[in-house]
């Protein structure tokens, strides 16, 4: 199969994709968790819960939290009882404040914050019973490459489950929603995080994704099987579920 995956860069073509990604969210940490659930207008939080409910079908204990970011992933996973949760993100600001609220919510005992690349992760072959990515699958440097090293750290058996914005197949929501995130979601990320680019990279790298079908084929490509894909919110978010 070759489907050709294109590569979005937040500000220039000269650098690695995952040095630009690193920068980008350590440049919008401090006002990520605010904007991400002003633009979702907190409907992110049910999606979180929706993948959640999925991987309870197999009671995970060690759980990988992907490009986690500040951790409101993370977070949603407590609710399977682990015994513990690898968060691993490439931006140290984004996992800074993640730490942050873990100390808040004392939970500092079950969740590990790891800087660390999609890439090469620094775990032996089926380590992890769950994996979870949050908007993130889309900033790796090489898809094919970052999929198959969650294959490889996956339990046989274990499950996977990614979430990753989309857009609406109804022609006046999709029209609504790509003037949405084409203009305001840059407008809005602006304003309150003074970095015009990040917000501009987002709607960018979206419309690039080879999202549905398209991306359940790269995930049994990589090594997944048992791949299903359930729109959200009118197809606004995209759940993919898999297991190895």
């Amino acid at each position: 199969m070759n489907l050709k995956v294109e590569k979005v860069l937040p500000y220039n073509q000269n650098e690695q994709k995952s040095d630009q990604i690193e920068t980008m969210f350590d440049n919008i940490a401090h006002r990520y968790d605010f904007l991400n659930h002003l633009l979702s207008a907190g409907i992110d939080i049910t999606w979180r819960k929706r993948a959640i409910r999925e991987l309870a079908i197999i009671s995970p204990k060690s759980i990988l939290d992907m490009a986690s970011g500040t951790g409101d992933f993370a977070f949603e996973v407590l609710a399977l009882n682990p015994t513990q949760i690898i968060a691993v993100d490439l931006s140290q600001n984004m996992l800074n404040v993640g730490i942050a609220k873990s100390k808040k919510k004392d939970k500092g005992n079950v969740i590990a914050w790891i800087k660390g690349d999609s890439e090469n992760l620094a775990y032996m072959e089926n380590h992890f019973d769950a994996i979870t990515v949050g908007f993130g699958v889309r900033n790796f440097q090489n898809l094919d490459k970052g999929l198959g090293e969650l294959v490889r750290v996956l339990k046989p058996g274990g499950m996977i489950a990614i979430l990753e914005p989309s857009f609406p197949t109804n022609p006046i929501l999709k029209l609504l929603f790509s003037i949405h995130f084409h203009y305001i979601t840059p407008l809005v990320g602006k304003l309150f995080s003074k970095d015009a680019s990040a917000y501009s990279y987002l709607p960018d790298s979206v419309s690039a994704f080879p999202e549905g079908e398209n991306f359940c084929k790269l995930l049994e490509k990589a090594g997944f099987t048992d791949t299903k894909h359930h729109p959200l919110t009118f197809g606004m978010c995209a759940l993919y579920i898999a297991r190895k």
